[in-house]
């Protein structure tokens, strides 16, 4: 087996940035992070990318499209996304819903789990992971860009026309347990803690969001398994200083991890910095919460979840809406890095190490012996210049 020594970039590893460092990848997995080059034998390839830098693969746990494509657009759309995604640097990632009909919803968790099911170790795209459901369960007084109409109370109900239950989306949910990774959900709502318990009785991970829960439910819904916030600040209840609300909930306890957005526009640049001091990068999973207007120039149309959108600084509906970002997974670092006032190590953190952890995905997120070779090639700009995925390079920047 060739056995590929990647020499002269600077190296994010766990605990600091090595320089002068060789990377030393075989088959699908690093199996050694050696200082300085050496040389080669039979069946050994050196690559030399002076003044680079190689960090882990990004892993999104909170995308619903890219580059015109949303993933409830019908078949083959979520493997459009997948092949589209690593130009950003994205090696894996969760193929995310607006709330929607038992159909679309059953539709889009049997190609994920068509594509998980065929995935090998070295797949030809970004790792397509269990779905992040925003689901059917949240608070119509905090939907955002949700379908109001699309949203039920666990504890029963039919939408004004009578097309579907709360029970045929939770069909869909036992029917597709193993390709259901996360679950946004409002715990206040009617019937919101016996879902969550159900859920996380089923492994699935629960995520608080969309939610005006008060800082005392929440803190009931952690104590009860949920242990992901889903986009920190937005579309929930604030923080006050004599009402915690939820989003005091998820700063004051380390059993629950958030994400957040790192736009500069869905959370401001000082709110960005003050929760990542809060929680630290080991508790925050930085997400796009992109839409298939990222990638898109400004004013290109296109939709979420079938509903119309506008490319903005931020994706809107027709109303003026937010609705999701346009964000790539290199900006959201490159971000970090800048307004986000992170250095490189802990801008990692955020982007691979904590969600390939609080996912479960061990060997991911960390450019260590023994971990699997995905990683990212950045220029000294932190713009993507090769994305690797299973010891094999699968996008490189033309030119």
């Amino acid at each position: 087996m060739t056995r590929t020594f990647i020499s002269g970039a600077s190296l994010v590893l766990p605990d600091r940035v090595a320089t002068g460092h060789t990377l030393v990848v075989e088959g699908d997995r690093i199996v050694d992070v050696i200082n300085g080059p050496r040389r080669l034998g039979d069946d050994e390839v050196l690559l030399t990318r002076d003044g680079q830098v190689i960090v882990p693969g990004f892993i999104d746990v909170h995308v619903h499209g890219a580059a015109g494509t949303d993933v409830l657009d019908g078949p083959g759309s979520v493997a459009t996304v997948a092949a589209t995604l690593p130009r950003w640097g994205v090696t894996a990632f969760c193929p995310t819903s607006v709330a929607c009909d038992p159909a679309k919803l059953d539709a889009l968790l049997t190609e994920v789990g068509s594509i998980r099911a065929s995935q090998t170790a070295t797949p030809a795209h970004a790792r397509v992971l269990p779905a992040h459901l925003e689901s059917n369960f949240i608070s119509p007084d905090f939907h955002g860009a949700q379908p109001i109409t699309c949203l039920r109370q666990f504890d029963g109900g039919l939408d004004p026309d009578g097309a579907f239950s709360s029970a045929d989306i939770v069909r869909v949910f036992d029917d597709h347990q193993p390709d259901l990774g996360i679950v946004t959900m409002a715990p206040e709502r009617g019937g919101g803690m016996d879902l969550l318990r159900k859920l996380v009785a089923s492994g699935i991970r629960v995520s608080i969001g969309h939610s005006g829960a008060t800082y005392e439910e929440a803190v009931a819904a952690i104590e009860a398994g949920a242990s992901h916030a889903t986009h920190l600040f937005n579309q929930m209840s604030p923080m006050l200083h004599r009402q915690p609300g939820l989003v005091g909930a998820v700063l004051a306890h380390e059993e629950i991890a958030a994400e957040i957005i790192c736009d500069g526009h869905h959370v401001k640049p000082a709110v960005l910095r003050v929760a990542i001091a809060a929680k630290s990068p080991s508790r925050m999973m930085a997400i796009t919460d992109g839409t298939a207007g990222s990638g898109l120039p400004l004013g290109s149309r296109t939709k979420l979840g079938g509903m119309p959108i506008t490319v903005a600084e931020v994706a809107r509906l027709d109303d003026g809406t937010t609705a999701g970002s346009v964000l790539t997974m290199d900006r959201v670092f490159g971000g970090l890095v800048s307004f986000g006032g992170l250095d490189l190590v802990r801008a990692v953190e955020m982007c691979s190490t904590t969600p390939a952890r609080e996912l479960g995905l061990h060997g991911f997120g960390a450019l260590a012996s023994g971990a699997t070779a995905d990683f990212v090639i950045l220029d000294p700009a932190l713009k993507v210049i090769e994305t690797w995925v299973g010891g094999r390079k699968i996008w490189e920047k033309a030119g």
